[in-house]
């Protein structure tokens, strides 16, 4: 069994833990898949060239020029094809944000939504927009202005209001009515709790109840309203999530069975391997197999 992959190297780690973020150019060889694994950070990617990203379950290939989004959530691995890969990088940490987390627009982009569309192919004109605002931020940086860290969370904003432009209506969240709204709490609720990374600090909320309790309201209220708006049951999403999770954490780490169960919040290791077979039709050893 291969053990998790750290994330990132050391020389970005250094960076990341002084200042936040990393703003910079790219000019990227031809090279096999990197380690695949989840970053413990963002990454805002102004790819111009050809290449591929295996995301998750996925592989999204990237050939032209195309804005790519990965958060800390789902893992990722970079392939380059062309012999000359160019464009723009912007990496920070969840911390560096924590400012704007608030923000609805933040939390409905491609870099909080582990299930929307990551990438977005440019046309010229977006190109030389994106370019212009990612040039910015590299001279921006490299001078001693006092409020930096604002302008920089400023211009991640500014790129991320640019990839909700380019999609469908559908993906924005109005709030129509108490239904979505307390639907929406209770996603956002539900996804931070992801992804797990100590296996000491088990997931808390793990019922419908727990979720109705933090939000103040009657659980029947919160799941009239989930079933609502999603079609499917609290439970059901709860459950949905704490699978993928499970999987993941199956296939990418090295710690034992009985330690993901605990960590996911299962009292006994049967009442997980329980839960996975029910879910997927597998047992958790299928997923572990399947990557050693």
């Amino acid at each position: 069994m291969k053990s998790p992959v750290e994330f990132p190297d050391p020389a970005l780690k250094s960076v990341l833990k002084l200042k936040g973020f990393k703003v910079s150019r790219n000019n990227v060889p031809k090279s096999k898949p990197t380690a695949f694994g989840r970053r413990h950070f963002y990454l805002i990617l102004l790819s111009m060239g050809n290449s591929k990203i295996h995301y998750d379950d996925r592989v999204i290939h990237l050939d032209g020029v195309y804005l790519f989004f990965a958060n800390s959530r789902v893992p990722y691995a970079t392939e380059i094809l062309s012999e000359n890969h160019t464009g723009y990088s912007c990496v920070f940490t969840e911390a560096f944000m924590k400012p704007l987390e608030r923000l609805e627009s933040l939390q409905q982009s491609p870099l909080f939504n582990v299930n929307g569309t990551p990438a977005f192919k440019l046309d010229a004109q977006q190109q030389a927009r994106l370019a212009g605002i990612f040039d910015t931020m590299i001279a921006s940086d490299s001078t001693d202005y006092l409020y930096k860290d604002d302008l920089m969370r400023n211009y991640i904003q500014l790129i991320v209001h640019e990839a909700l432009q380019m999609q469908p209506t559908e993906h924005f969240v109005q709030f129509s009515s108490a239904s979505l709204r307390i639907t929406t709490q209770f996603m956002e609720l539900l996804e931070r709790q992801f992804p797990i990374e100590n296996m000491n600090a088990p997931l808390k909320l793990k019922t419908a109840q727990d979720y109705a309790s933090l939000l103040s309201i009657h659980v029947n209220y919160l799941n009239r309203a989930v079933k609502e708006i999603t079609g499917k049951s609290t439970t059901t999403l709860i459950a949905e999530r704490i699978t993928a999770e499970a999987t993941t954490l199956l296939r990418y780490t090295d710690w034992s069975v009985a330690d993901i169960a605990y960590a996911l919040g299962f009292e006994y290791p049967n009442y997980f391997s329980n839960f996975i077979k029910k879910g997927t039709g597998n047992t958790p050893k299928f997923y572990r197999v399947r990557e050693v």
